[in-house]
């Protein structure tokens, strides 16, 4: 497979793939084209500071108590002033709701950990963890099966 980047201001941006078929890969990367927007940040509140923070640094985007928190690599808590569908619409292919207040980065789910009462958490690599919703894990499930 080759790759080939032109950069060039004065002409349209234009995304062109030539492929055998399409399959999971394509879809990923069209997904990921169509919902880009110019943007890979958003801006993020913390008590003393406002910073951009980026996608891919992104772990989990929660709400909790009425207010939306973007939680990063580090495990730390960044506020961010829009409402949850907003950022779900901004954010790539990669995030996945996993519940009702929560879109989590594939990428950055370590593990999933069930309990005996059938309760199932999304653990991520920092160390923070989110329940999955039932509806939720199947279809994630279906989705990972899909890609295996």
């Amino acid at each position: 497979m080759d790759f080939r980047l032109v950069i060039d201001k004065n002409k349209k941006e234009e995304v062109v793939a030539t492929v055998h078929e399409r399959n999971g890969l394509i879809d990923e990367i069209e997904t990921l084209i169509m919902s880009y927007e110019g943007a890979d940040r958003i801006t993020a509140y913390t008590e003393d500071n406002i910073i951009k923070l980026a996608y891919r640094d992104i772990e989990c985007v929660t709400v909790v108590s009425g207010k939306t928190y973007a939680i990063d690599k580090k495990g730390d808590r960044y506020m961010i002033r829009k409402r949850l569908y907003e950022i779900e619409a901004m954010l790539p292919g990669n995030f996945i709701r996993i519940n009702k207040s929560a879109i989590a980065n594939q990428n950055e789910i370590e593990k999933f950990r069930l309990s005996f009462n059938g309760a199932v958490d999304a653990v991520f690599y920092s160390g923070y963890s989110d329940y999955v919703s039932r509806r939720c894990f199947s279809q994630i499930k279906r989705k990972l099966y899909q890609n295996a």
